[in-house]
């Protein structure tokens, strides 16, 4: 069904397409295709004019939510590890789109706390075993009616399963996920829907 669904995808831009060819070559996660389409939708419906991305990599995903997010949109991103940041600054800047993304070097953690105002969409894709640790500035930065966007909250299926069903190097991220989704779920000043896309998408936004 996957499959099917992403072959009816239109694709995206030549550059893109050339990121993303490379992140597959050189096993540099980026959004899958399903979650690409997900974000194009979400874009086109809330038209952020403010996104932060925690979690850069090779930016792909910046870059994506710049080509296809609402003219004069701006995006910061946050990325700690050090060997990505130069090709994503990189790909900024043949992009020609320095302009519009600014990539912020460090642990987010840190780098969430020095943060202030709003953000119409906050998109979350870094260690998934840190969600729960940034959620509480995340929230903070989220704008009235901003939109969290989640990603990888599935882990291959590995979060639906018994603690003791997983790998045991793997528990820690298995439990402290569950935690992140329990606490999206149950918050009652927030209202979260989780989507079977990609490896598992929380959508959330503040009542």
């Amino acid at each position: 069904m996957a499959v099917y669904i992403d072959s009816l995808d239109r694709g995206n831009t030549p550059f893109l397409n050339e990121i993303e060819k490379y992140a597959l070559e050189t096993q540099v996660p980026i959004v899958r295709k399903a979650t690409q389409s997900l974000l194009k939708f979400l874009l086109a419906f809330s038209k952020p004019e403010s996104i932060l991305e925690v979690g850069t990599a090779i930016g792909f995903s910046a870059l994506l939510m710049s080509e296809y997010g609402p003219r004069g949109c701006h995006i910061t991103t946050i990325e700690k590890y050090e060997k990505r940041i130069p090709i994503a600054r990189e790909n900024f800047k043949r992009a020609q789109k320095e302009d519009q993304i600014t990539l912020l070097e460090g642990d987010a953690a840190e780098i969430l706390k020095g943060l202030n105002g709003s953000y119409d969409l906050i998109f979350m894709d870094a260690a998934k075993g840190q969600y729960l640790n940034f959620l509480p500035d995340v929230l903070r930065l989220l704008g009235p009616g901003g939109l969290l966007v989640s990603d990888n909250v599935l882990q291959e299926g590995e979060v639906i399963q018994s603690r003791f069903a997983v790998n045991r190097r793997d528990r820690t991220i298995h439990t402290r996920m569950r935690e992140y989704l329990y606490e999206l779920k149950h918050s009652r000043a927030l209202e979260t829907v989780v989507l079977p896309v990609g490896d598992g998408v929380a959508l959330t936004i503040r009542k």
